[in-house]
């Protein structure tokens, strides 16, 4: 599992999201917090991806991009959706996938999903 750099968060979740993703690194209970990740699907944009489920240690963690954190279902689809807005204003198109990698490895670090 990979972390956005510049990760999005509802405006209550930031002071707390170093734990909220060290409870999520550690399968710890966070019953209505929900993440968004770069889809794994061809073509695809986000994932909204309860932590409930990737508490299961079946789920395939290892190449999830994970670029926001919202408390509740409703909240992860507006959430998805500023991100997808903000991409098409800065770019004139679509390609999130692209554009998050790029401005992630713009300080250098290499991410290859």
């Amino acid at each position: 599992m990979v972390w956005y750099k510049y990760l999005y968060a509802e405006e209550d979740l930031r002071p707390k999201q170093e734990k909220i993703k060290w409870k999520i690194l550690h399968n710890a209970g966070q019953v209505h917090m929900y993440v968004i990740a770069l889809s794994r699907s061809p073509g695809g944009l986000l994932e909204i991806i309860s932590t409930v489920e990737l508490m299961q240690r079946a789920y395939p963690k290892e190449r999830l991009f994970i670029v926001g954190l919202a408390r509740g279902y409703e909240n992860a689809c507006k959430l998805a959706c500023r991100i997808v807005l903000e991409v098409f204003e800065k770019t004139g198109d679509f390609r999130v996938r692209e554009y998050l990698l790029a401005k992630h490895r713009g300080e250098g670090e290499r991410v290859s999903l």
